[in-house]
């Protein structure tokens, strides 16, 4: 059996991301049928156990996942054309009051924390902001089985089977999209769940069969739901919960 990269198999297994695994080996924190591997670039037989040692355990744990209800303004990452980027709301004063999280606030809290998936600046709802590799891949990853679900409202006069094409049968770019589950809320509100996320796609769809979106909210991902959190307030993803 061909060998494969470690470091590449430990992000396959959901043990973190690849970035941090090799931060793991350097550090002598990576055990292979219980032996430490320090050297970048080694590869192992797939069937080979790989285990973190408590240092890594550690480190991971105190990793936090945050949920932001964005508002519209604010860019998903990097700032762009004067936009602040939506890390910029997470502070001690923005907290939901309502935070069940036993966490107490802390600035390195921030270090390396990244949107797991955008929201576009003139879209708001949940946006996962996260410092653990792990669920990263999990929500953004190519295998990602994670469904999101959208509140949209629209205007314009929808084709035909417009409804029809929006569940399945559009393309992009000239590829086809996965299927979507799409309702009709009220009449001029859609319910969108996706498998997918490809970019401003629910605007684009839209607008493939007559519609032009007026306002877009996430309202969950995977298990997590939006809830009552406020728009520009935060609160943690606590540990009984699981996207």
């Amino acid at each position: 059996m061909e060998k494969i990269r470690l470091s590449k198999l430990m992000s396959e297994q959901g043990l973190c991301s690849r970035r941090e695994a090799d931060s793991y080996i350097e550090r002598g924190w990576v055990l292979v049928d219980g032996k430490p591997v320090t050297e970048l670039g080694t590869r192992i037989d797939p069937a080979q156990r790989i285990t973190l040692n408590r240092a890594a355990q550690n480190k991971q744990q105190t990793r936090v996942t945050i949920l932001l209800n964005k508002p519209i303004g604010y860019v998903s990452g990097q700032a762009e054309d004067n936009h602040k980027p939506a890390v910029t709301l997470i502070n001690a004063a923005s907290r939901w009051p309502a935070d069940k999280s036993p966490l107490h606030f802390h600035p390195m809290h921030l270090n390396g924390i990244a949107p797991a998936g955008r929201l576009d600046i003139d879209s708001q709802g949940l946006l996962v902001l996260t410092q653990d590799g792990r669920i990263a891949k999990q929500l953004i990853g190519e295998d990602s089985a994670i469904d999101k679900e959208y509140l949209v409202r629209v205007q314009g006069k929808i084709v035909g089977n417009g409804l029809s094409m929006l569940n399945h049968g559009l393309k992009l770019d000239g590829v086809p999209l996965k299927p979507a589950k799409v309702s009709w809320q009220n009449d001029d509100q859609l319910r969108f769940i996706l498998h997918e996320g490809k970019k401003r796609q629910i605007r684009r769809m839209c607008e493939l069969v007559g519609l032009k979106v007026t306002g877009l909210k996430r309202v969950r991902i995977g298990k997590v739901k939006l809830g009552d959190l406020p728009t520009g307030q935060w609160r943690y993803l606590r540990e009984d919960e699981m996207f």
